[in-house]
C-alpha cells in the first residue's frame, strides 16, 4: 500500500474530502460512485462500476426501472420474442 502523504479529518457527518489529486489519478469525478470495502483494519475505496444484471457486461449499457442492462442483451431477448 502506498502513502499519498495527505491526512484529513472526518467531519460531524462521518464524510473526507478525496484530494483534487488523487481524484484526478483514479479520473474520479463529482456525482461518481465509491464501493467502500474493508481488509482486516484498512478501509478501501474503489471506483463503482456498473454492470448488466444479466450478463456482467459493462459496455453500452442503459438503464431500465433502475437497473443496468447492455444493448447486446437487449438485441438477444428481442430474438427470444420472434
Amino acid at each position: 500500500m502506498k502513502a499519498y502523504g495527505v491526512i484529513r479529518k472526518v467531519d460531524e457527518l462521518g464524510r473526507i474530502v478525496l484530494p483534487a489529486g488523487l481524484r484526478r489519478k483514479f479520473g474520479i469525478h463529482v456525482g461518481e460512485c465509491l464501493e467502500i470495502f474493508t481488509e482486516g483494519d484498512t478501509i478501501i475505496l474503489k471506483k463503482y462500476e456498473f454492470n448488466d444484471v444479466f450478463t456482467g457486461e459493462t459496455d453500452d449499457l442503459v438503464e431500465y426501472k433502475g437497473k443496468k442492462i447492455s444493448k447486446n442483451t437487449i438485441r438477444e431477448l428481442t430474438k427470444l420474442l420472434d
